[in-house]
């Protein structure tokens, strides 16, 4: 069981990056306190986990064969990238991560299989703009007609608020359907979990690091990149659910960061380009590219430092 100290770490790691895609916008817009929308989401990502997540640990698992060095080499790689991520304050993938040190450690084993990793490169492109569609349509629609019923709604601080703890928990009950796989799907492949308690151990490893150590990404989704009030939160929100939970159904496991991101810079472009802070999103961007490349050179030189023993 040594070897899921590395998953602890990787979910633990992972719920303190992702947090920021969850409840980021809704406590950066003074809609929801950190900790009401920290318990919220930590109870729908067990859910979520536990009802719809073994859906993506096929995926991984058709990736390439693993064994428990193999695992441990993966998830502690994965973990110790995304820690990096976060402590900079950079919103990250966890995907990204762990597919980039199955890579690495599958150049030394030779054991990678490509044709599932088409379609989750592909993901890759399609999860931001899917975020970008989902909260730009339903907010430029309310700006087009202001004087709607919905828009007036919009208004009333008690119901965006109530709106918020609705999608916020939607929000999590995706998230966990469709990132559990990130940190305990080698696991399962390896044969040390079933699903169910791979769900379980994972969502409760990512519970923790929401609680725990989520404030310093927080502020990067929630108003670095564009400012949002308490409605725009909402609709942000919401398109990164849409989307993860689209995902979750395919079994595909994909970035929370890359849907959240989408849908803040959706809202952005309705506001205006201006709005959007370019540097931040130049950071983000970093962070993507890096995430994938840092993860496989730390799993690959760790396969090679243990072959060498």
């Amino acid at each position: 069981m040594w070897t899921l100290i590395a998953g602890g770490f990787m979910g633990w790691a992972l719920g303190a990056n992702d947090a920021a895609n969850l409840i980021g916008p809704a406590v950066e817009s003074r809609a929801l306190r950190f900790w009401t929308a920290a318990v919220i989401a930590s109870g729908f990502v067990v859910l979520g986990a536990v009802m719809v997540g073994s859906r993506g640990f096929a995926t991984y698992g058709a990736i390439g064969t693993q064994t428990l060095v193999s695992s441990f080499i993966v998830m502690l790689s994965a973990g110790i990238t995304v820690a990096g991520m976060t402590f900079l304050g950079l919103p990250v993938s966890g995907t990204q991560a762990v597919v980039g040190a199955i890579i690495g450690a599958g150049l030394v084993s030779g054991g990678v299989n490509v044709a599932p990793l088409i379609k989750i490169f592909l993901s890759w492109v399609l999860t931001p703009l899917g975020g970008l569609v989902a909260a730009y349509i339903p907010y430029k629609l309310l700006t087009l007609y202001p004087g709607h019923g919905i828009s007036r709604l919009a208004t009333h601080t008690s119901v965006v608020r109530i709106g918020l703890v609705l999608v916020t928990a939607y929000a999590a009950y995706s998230y966990g359907a469709n990132n559990v796989a990130n940190v305990t799907g080698v696991y399962v492949k390896a044969g040390l979990l079933s699903p169910l308690p791979a769900a379980i151990i994972g969502a409760a490893a990512i519970a923790l690091g929401i609680l725990t150590f989520s404030r310093n990404v927080i502020r990067t989704v929630g108003s670095r990149l564009v400012a949002l009030d308490p409605f725009a939160a909402l609709v942000v929100v919401l398109g990164e659910s849409i989307t993860l939970n689209i995902y979750a159904l395919l079994g595909v496991p994909v970035s929370a960061s890359q849907a959240v991101v989408g849908a803040v810079v959706g809202i952005g472009l309705v506001k205006g380009a201006r709005t959007i802070n370019a540097r931040a999103l130049v950071r983000v961007l970093f962070g993507w590219l890096g995430t994938p490349t840092i993860a496989a050179g730390l799993s690959l030189g760790l396969t090679l430092l243990i072959r060498a023993i």
